[in-house]
């Protein structure tokens, strides 16, 4: 299995039919205390930067979507200062980026922008919503899967290894704030189109 079908495969349609619970953008509020968890209890801050990522469709409904997504975070831009941009990975998926120094902004302009899909109909075109942190020895992130409604840590380790260790601590740490998903299998990596960036760049 190729690793654009294990994506589509363990953050798409597998998920979905193993779902234990439906998906809600509302579970993204639990991202506002959590970030102040991670920099209390284990010192990582947020880097700035969450990213949704969805996968396209060719339908002039779904265009019409992407454009109402990037009106609410052009008008939230205005408002709060939350930047935004696209991206296309090498996968074939897409990512709405957002930047702001305030990690309460991110995550209500990520809540924002997935449920905007949910309300015109294209929720199931959602896969992750991605929030990164990070200390002075390394990266962690917490995605949020849709098929599954659940989180779970990534701690990338160079180049294609993760360092599951602390990734078991993150889970010890957040599941009583998170809903951490159970099954590990499911953790799957989002590693970035190049060494050293964001799933999302």
């Amino acid at each position: 299995m190729g690793l654009f079908e294990t994506i589509r495969s363990v953050l798409g349609t597998n998920a979905e039919s193993d779902a234990t619970r439906e998906a809600d953008p509302e579970d993204l509020f639990g991202m506002s205390t959590a970030y102040m968890t991670m920099q209390a209890d284990l010192g990582y801050d947020h880097v700035g930067e969450a990213a949704l990522c969805f996968s396209d469709v060719d339908s002039t409904a779904f265009g019409d979507a992407v454009e109402e997504v990037e009106a609410i975070l052009g008008a939230g831009e205005d408002e709060t200062g939350t930047g935004y941009h696209q991206h296309a990975d090498e996968h074939g998926y897409r990512w709405f980026v957002l930047e702001d120094e305030d990690p309460e902004d991110l995550v209500t302009s990520v809540h924002f922008a997935a449920d905007t899909f949910v309300e015109s109909g294209f929720g199931s075109r959602l896969l992750a919503a991605v929030f990164g942190f990070e200390n002075e020895e390394r990266r962690a992130y917490w995605i949020y899967s849709f098929r599954r409604g659940s989180y779970y840590p990534f701690v990338p380790d160079g180049d294609h290894d993760r360092d599951e260790r602390v990734e078991f601590k993150l889970r010890s740490v957040l599941e009583g704030e998170l809903g951490v998903e159970d099954d590990e299998s499911y953790w799957y990596p989002l590693w970035p189109d190049a060494p050293g960036r964001h799933p999302w760049e």
